[in-house]
């Protein structure tokens, strides 16, 4: 079943071609109510739509939705997520209306980019990732290879001179 969008499409189609074999308003209207029973479009709107389709009212003749306002989604492409992840990481406390306005973005484009495609969220004011990046995960493994050959170099003696620290 058509929706009313796609029914007003037809419609419209149907006026314009029957404006274009030259019929009367009137006529227009007649044959779309036997079409089209209680679906049909009013005289006053088929009236409407010949005198823009004739020219007499300056508007161009639209049968589908304009382009909407608002950044595309284009936004989100390589370019602008390195330039976003390059304020984070040279900043972790920035905001996201410096980052909207540094990168001429929407504030919604750039947090979507902050949280959704490079995975930061904000804890105490700052934005850390989510997950762990490859560069943590190798500082972790450098730090745990540099424990075990104390121990293996030192033994016991070792983990006496180990201070045990806070989680965080």
């Amino acid at each position: 079943m058509a929706t009313s969008s796609d029914l007003l499409i037809k419609q419209h189609s149907v006026i314009e071609f029957l404006a274009a074999e030259g019929c009367s308003t009137a006529n227009i209207h007649a044959r779309m109510k036997t079409v089209h029973g209680e679906m049909y479009i009013s005289n006053g709107a088929v009236c409407k739509c010949v005198r823009i389709l004739k020219g007499e009212e300056p508007r161009e003749t639209i049968l589908h939705d304009r382009r909407r306002l608002g950044g595309p989604l284009s936004t989100s492409d390589t370019a602008h997520r390195e330039k976003v992840d390059c304020m984070i990481r040279a900043n972790q406390r920035v905001k996201q209306k410096e980052i909207a306005d540094e990168v001429c973005i929407s504030k919604v484009r750039g947090h979507h980019i902050v949280t959704t495609v490079l995975g930061y969220r904000k804890v105490s004011a700052r934005w850390v990732p989510r997950q762990l990046t490859v560069e943590m995960k190798a500082q972790r493994k450098d730090m745990c290879t540099q424990l075990l050959e104390g121990h293996n170099a030192e033994g016991e003696a070792f983990l006496q001179c180990v201070l045990p620290g806070d989680e965080s």
